[in-house]
């Protein structure tokens, strides 16, 4: 089985700023969109968003 590369998005809210969080199609890494052949971090951003919903977060 061939993995499928990864897919990075940014924001719309971004206004093509180039100092902007990147996620990944999966949601499970985040990358700095000026470096975009740099390293991705691992994220898991469903627990973000949830966090941000029900005001959580530490």
């Amino acid at each position: 089985m061939i993995d499928e590369p990864l897919r990075f998005k940014k924001a719309s809210y971004s206004a093509g700023q180039s100092a902007c969080l990147e996620v990944a199609h999966t949601l499970g890494q985040v990358r700095d969109s000026k470096t975009p052949n740099g390293p991705t971090l691992r994220a898991d951003i469903h627990a973000l968003i949830t966090a941000v919903k029900n005001d959580t977060l530490a």
